[in-house]
């Protein structure tokens, strides 16, 4: 599937949840509830068609064809 990732295309499993995109992302396997499966912080917020994903959501939330993405990532500074 084709979906819109902070304004890039990009191509997807058909199936994918948000928690697949995430860990595609960042490189880390997570768990169910949204967590990084290393214990890690992740710092990373997701919004799904400009609606907010809740973290212990992202497991069980679908993306699908013509999604639009934005992933953002804390930045520590200032």
């Amino acid at each position: 599937m084709n979906i819109r990732l902070n304004g890039t295309e990009h191509v997807l499993p058909d199936g994918a949840s948000v928690s697949t995109l995430v860990s595609q992302v960042t490189g880390r396997p997570l768990a169910p509830n949204g967590q990084s499966a290393d214990g890690g912080k992740l710092g990373v917020a997701v919004a799904r068609n400009a609606e907010v994903v809740p973290r212990s959501q992202w497991h069980g939330t679908a993306l699908a064809d013509g999604d639009d993405i934005e992933l953002v990532t804390a930045v520590q500074g200032g």
